[in-house]
């Protein structure tokens, strides 16, 4: 780009920016950093990339990788996790077992399901890595212009890259590495950077390039451009950055200032030049990541338990059989001579019943393996892959703005998501689209506006019915309690339909002045009031203090303005929203920012006097900028007139401090609005003003001059110190009012999760006080809410050593007297959130703190984590995780959020509009947080369950059949002969009882996706693991035992000693292991039916049609050749159909194995019903439309007592309200007691 382009960016706009960099140029007044010792190996040689491809100067390339596996370790890796499963573990050894001559089964029958089951499942595996690795090549195939030598510049992917390249990064691209900033379009070398990838912030960083690389400011300057850098080695730290840059024999210390990180993107800015430092792995997002984890619900895990307890059940039937067997090897086999006791092999030999015994226990071992369902692996696999089909076409979950739904991209975690404990999520872009609206003010105790808040018209949709119920007096008392509020609470507007007591909804506007005129909507302004709108508010009284606060508003910030030439207006590029929202509301009251230079702001505004809109310059003096410390921003402007003011915005404690005696006029009135802005969920702000002399204001710019200059550690100090001396004696104008814009439904799904059990930890790259304003916004803090801040603030720092000691102990005092506080509450209502800085929390998650914050944390309501790393995030998510020992979810939208996200037992990423670093690591990805609402308490609630049921089924229907044939060995001393023929045990689990425990873990519902919605509290069946607790699982193993029992005993008993057909033959094994298996099939089929809440056409096809399908089974196989079909030949036409004992006998067993279970199951529900049961009975009879009350109360029933979400808010709100009411009613009556004392 030519001189000629870079005029646009002649203003040194660095100059606006009294704190940060305003400060002397660093090649002035720094020395080079000392660069020794470990850490600061780094050698970076500038445009000489060819020098960075061989050692000792060899570094990664710019190709990343988020994939768990590659062409290498894809099989290994794919191998282990499979034969984690200790029962694919068993099945191997079986295989290989099966190839001697002691298996009872042919190798093929044994080695074909193994190879399936493992195939599948790594092809499963093969397909979600290959989706990650797309995504890894969409990023590193994205372009960037590269210095290709002779002052040319060409286009080439991210992945080539090389450091100590040299390139140029142009208007809203992310940077493709870690560069060192050379230059920009901007004379002064500044660029404004957005970092929302790496800590969350939407906020501009400023970044500035060193003055000795101005002159760099044209693609044919790097043509013989060479400079070294040497630095830190790579490294997760974020916000530092040490080095020194080598130039035309000259070294300058460089700091983060000069660094701009890979996935940050340029803004406001039309380019820059910058050298790659840190490339690929060793940039500093990926310093942050982790490596892809291999994730197991918890539940799959506790499936190894009960396989263990299944395979030592096994080893036991196992060894009695082994042992039988040698006992009647050695003292009944000899005298049976038609065994042949004299043909002896290793594994018949009664003269060496010990060895043959060992023998039988190998055989054993296999014959006995229906009792480790190795189908149930695939059969998991099945649901969970239609399982995550369902979620991803899910049409509630469908962003209909992006067009993105909500996608499962990884379904081994499905039934984790029913089991959810706490939630670790992200801020900005996650539960915030970082909008700010005005909507209220105060101004000379004056409270504007009329737009009721989410929270007040929830408040009173709340307290609406309780409002018929009382005297008209009563109704007049609250109608003035809501008016106050800005409520219009007139008996119509309660009654009205759209009042009904129904579940919040939550809107952006609540009633209007009749009189107001619809206006379009504005961006950052939400505000309806006529009293100031349109030049009224020169009818208003104090029409000085409203100019005052519009001009304030208009001139107290650090925004600059953009035209927009496609529609021919201007635009704010503002630090943060805030202020964006308060120089659009300036501009809509008539007050435009419409320029500013390095010493002025031009303001188009209403003249009173003429009835125009003139121009105003102000000259802009100083601009003391905002800070976590000062709480405060103030500017120092001279007028037209020449009058200097100082016009502060800032926090209403820290402002109220200052005022003057002349300057508190206002100061009640104010603070009540503040109060009621505050019970609004409204983010609040005191304006305040005063003259400066011109004496005064030498004196005290001498002083701000002197320590802006200063060089050390003391500069910070002395600047605050000068800014105490000018902010002082302030005269209060008002407060502003401005809602923070959650994403659509945040607030309804925090409360319906607070109401479902779930805790929610807050973890953000912000600082402490826009964390603190976003959690008022969503609800996870509320007025009345004690907060416990762990801080740093206060410490001496000295040595490293002596540092660290008093940050431990100032943070362990703190958790103690903030634990001893919690205890000795003893206001049930009470609520404690615990808000923790990123420096604080450095310290508290070491070995000796860890505990004890997390146990201070668990006693709280909510947890925000401020200015925190990602790195942070990460071992945050870990500490829950492993100190809570449940389940934890994390949710994000950036790169930032990565660590968190794989480091959870779920993660899910938001697939937002910046970058897909956080959906690319995830296990689910959503296109809003309000749907993780419907994840968890639909999806995760019927996954759950269903994957629960099947689990416990699946051991059930193997107990049942495995055991008759141990019964049936030891019946026939232990002579390994299985009473069933091999067909009918390969088609037992493959197809014959395969396709309606498929359906039950696909479409099973206990309740429909409304109802649980509705009744929230369902969600922590799942929590406490109900379904599939050990009490659950031991009662689905006993009922598998009692049918066995059932099945073997009654069907000899029947059989051992009566004819079986007309003409008197005797039944034989054949005919005895056909009615056995037919009793199995028809019970196991029957019980499903019996566990199933919600039937379709799917159920029954695959319940009725599996019991159907073993008699056409049965009738094929006898049909064919009796070399095939053996004893089985014509077996159903000729043996057993025409058999009534055979019919008579299913009959019997069936219903005889049934009957527990049902007489349990309506046990359960006359007399002990659970949730579900409740609602099941109240929707079968209707009673949710005919007794709407009893529906009613039963759903406030059915929500967790919880002090965070919306409905909390609210009911704390109420509690104010009628403490009001009460103390209005007492008030009324006190002067009737008091009349009568005295009478």
């Amino acid at each position: 780009m030519g001189r000629g382009a870079r005029k646009k960016g002649k203003v040194r706009w660095s100059k606006l920016y009294s704190f940060s960099c305003m400060r002397p140029s660093v090649s002035e007044l720094e020395e080079p950093h000392h660069l020794e010792g470990p850490g600061f190996s780094r050698v970076v040689m500038c445009n000489e990339p060819q020098l960075h491809k061989k050692k000792p100067l060899k570094y990664p390339s710019n190709y990343v990788s988020t994939t768990k596996y590659n062409a290498i370790t894809f099989l290994p890796k794919a191998l282990f996790e499979q034969f984690r499963r200790v029962a694919n573990l068993y099945f191997l050894l079986t295989a290989a077992l099966s190839t001697t001559s002691l298996s009872p089964f042919k190798p093929a029958s044994v080695i074909a399901p193994l190879v399936f089951v493992v195939g599948a499942s790594m092809l499963k595996e093969a397909v979600e890595d290959w989706r990650r690795f797309i995504q890894d090549m969409k990023v590193n195939a994205r372009k960037v212009s590269v210095h290709k030598g002779d002052g040319v510049f060409g286009y080439k992917s991210w992945e080539k890259l090389r450091v100590g390249d040299v390139v140029k990064v142009e208007k809203d691209n992310f940077f493709p590495a870690d560069l060192l900033l050379l230059s920009s379009n901007f004379e002064d070398g500044i660029c404004y950077v957005e970092t929302m990838n790496l800590d969350g912030e939407t906020n501009l960083k400023v970044k500035r390039s060193l003055e000795t690389t101005l002159p760099l400011d044209e693609d044919n300057e790097f043509k013989d451009f060479r400079a070294t850098v040497k630095c830190e080695d790579p490294n997760p730290n974020l916000y530092t950055f040490v080095g020194n840059f080598e130039f035309e024999r000259q070294v300058y210390p460089l700091g983060p200032d000069q660094v701009l990180l890979r996935d940050s993107k340029l803004r406001n800015t039309q380019y820059i030049y910058g050298i790659v430092i840190f490339s690929g792995h060793d940039s500093k997002v990926m310093q942050n990541s982790t490596e892809s984890p291999s994730k197991r619900s918890s539940i799959e895990q506790k499936m190894d338990k009960i396989i263990y307890f299944l395979f030592s059940l096994l080893l036991l039937i196992s060894l009695i059989s082994s042992i039988g067997f040698a006992i009647q090897l050695k003292f009944d086999m000899p005298n049976w001579w038609y065994l042949r006791p004299d043909y002896t092999t290793n594994d018949y030999n009664p003269g060496n019943p010990g060895l043959s015994g060992f023998y039988h226990l190998v055989t054993a071992l296999m014959l006995y393996g229906y009792l480790i369902p190795i189908s149930l692996y695939v059969s998991i696999e099945v649901v969970k892959i239609l399982q995550a089909s369902f979620i991803n076409q899910d049409i509630h979950m469908y962003d209909g703005e992006t067009g993105t739904p909500a996608q499962a991209r990884t379904s081994n975690l499905n039934e984790e998501l029913g089991q959810v404990d706490t939630i670790l999520s992200d801020k900005t872009g996650t539960l915030t689209c970082n909008q700010m609206d005005f909507i209220k003010c105060s101004i000379a105790g004056t409270s504007y506006g009329v737009v009721a808040s989410e929270v007040e018209i929830a408040a009173a949709k709340r307290i609406a019915k309780d409002l018929n119920d009382h005297s008209l007096n009563d109704l007049d008392i609250q109608k003035i309690d809501l008016k106050s509020q800005g409520l219009d609470a007139n008996e119509n507007s309660f009654n009205s339909p759209s009042f009904q007591e129904t579940d919040i909804e939550l809107r952006i506007e609540g009633p209007e002045s009749t009189e107001m005129t619809e206006r379009p909507a504005i961006k950052g302004f939400n505000f309806k009031d006529d009293r100031l709108m349109n030049g009224n508010w020169l009818k208003e009284p104090h029409t000085d203090m409203i100019l005052l606060f519009f001009r304030i508003l208009a001139i107290c910030h650090t925004a600059i303005p953009e035209q927009d030439e496609e529609i021919g207006t201007i635009k704010y590029e503002a630090e943060s929203p805030d202020e964006g929202a308060f120089v659009v509301a300036a501009r809509e009251f008539g007050f435009e920012f419409c320029k500013r230079t390095q010493s002025s702001v031009l303001i188009k505004e209403w003249d009173p006097s003429s009835g125009q809109n003139i121009e105003r310059e102000y000259k802009l003096l100083n601009l003391l900028e905002f800070n976590s410390t000062r709480k405060r921003m103030s500017v120092i402007v001279r007028d037209e007139d020449g009058q200097i003011f100082l016009l502060c915005k800032g926090a209403d404690s820290v402002i109220f401090d200052r005022l003057g005696k002349n300057g508190r006029n206002y100061e009640e009135s104010t603070r009540v609005h503040l109060a009621q802005y505050g019970d609004a969920g409204l983010r609040t702000l005191a304006l305040s003003y005063r003259i400066i002399t011109e004496t005064e204001y030498s004196e005290w710019n001498a002083t701000f001059l002197k320590a802006k200059t200063t060089i050390g550690a003391d500069r910070e100090t002395l600047l605050e110190i000068a800014s105490d001396l000018i902010e002082k004696d302030l005269i209060l104008v008002g407060a502003t009012a401005i809602e923070d814009k959650l994403q659509k439904g945040v607030p309804r799904c925090i409360d319906k999760l607070a109401q479902a059990g779930l805790k929610i930890w807050v973890l953000t790259g912000d600082k402490m006080e826009t964390a603190i304003n976003i959690g008022f916004a969503c609800s996870l803090l509320r007025q009345g809410m004690k907060q416990i801040c762990l801080t740093l603030k206060g410490i001496e720092f000295g040595s490293q050593d002596t540092s660290t000691k008093a940050a431990k102990e100032s943070i362990l005092l703190q958790i103690t007297n903030a634990y001893q506080t919690i205890s000795l509450e003893m206001n049930p209502d009470a609520a404690f959130a615990l808000i923790i800085e990123g420096k604080a929390l450095a310290y508290a998650l070491e070995a000796d703190l860890k505990d004890q914050f997390l146990q201070l944390a668990i006693l709280c309501a909510s947890v925000i984590c401020c200015r925190v790393s990602p790195k942070q995030k990460a071992m945050v998510t870990r500490l829950v995780k492993e100190g809570t020992r449940k389940t934890t979810l994390a949710i994000g939208d950036g790169a930032n959020d990565v660590g968190m996200i794989q480091e959870a037992d779920i993660g899910v990423g938001i697939s937002g509009v910046e970058g897909m670093q956080a959906v690319m690591a995830s296990d689910f990805s959503i296109a809003q947080f309000r749907f993780l609402e419907r994840l968890l308490v639909v999806h995760g609630h019927w996954c759950y369950k269903r994957i629960a049921q099947m689990i416990c089924y699946f051991f059930y229907k193997n107990i049942c059949f495995g055991l008759t044939l141990f019964y049936f060995e030891a019946y026939t001393s232990f002579s390994g002969q299985a009473i069933y023929d091999d067909w009918y045990m390969l088609l037992f689990n493959v197809i014959l009882t395969s396709l309606p425990v498929i359906s039950l873990g696909v479409f099973e519902q206990d309740v429909s996706s409304e109802v649980c919605l509705q009744f929230p509290a369902l969600y922590q069946q799942g929590a406490r693991n109900i379904f599939f607790n050990w009490y659950r699982v031991l009662g689905w193993l006993a009922n598998g035992v009692y049918v066995s029992l059932i099945t073997f005993f009654f069907n000899i008993g029947i059989f051992r000693d009566q004819a079986f057909r007309v003409g008197g033959q005797t039944p034989d094994m054949a005919i005895v292991g056909t009615t056995m298996f037919t009793c199995i099939i028809w019970t196991v089929n029957c019980q499903i039916a019996l566990a199933i809440s919600h039937f379709t056409w799917i159920q029954h096809l695959f319940i009725w049609g599996s019991i159907g399908l073993w008699y056409i089974v049965l009738l094929v196989y006898g049909m064919m050749s009796p070399i095939i079909s053996t004893d089985a030949f014509q077996i159903l036409t000729e043996v057993v159909g025409p058999a009534p004992m055979y019919w008579f006998t299913t009959i019997f067993i069936v219903l005889t194995s049934l009957l527990p279970y049902f007489t349990h199951s309506a046990f359960q529900r006359a007399f002990k019903p659970m949730d579900h049961h409740i609602i099941q009975e109240i929707k079968f009879l209707r009673k949710d439309v005919n007794d709407v009350k009893m529906w009613s109360r039963e759903r406030a029933k059915a929500k967790q007592k919880t002090k965070i979400g919306f409905s909390a808010r609210v009911d704390a709100k109420i509690r104010n309200l009628k403490e009001r009411l009460h103390k209005k009613r007492s008030a009324l009556s006190s002067p009737d007691r008091g009349s009568s004392q005295f009478a």
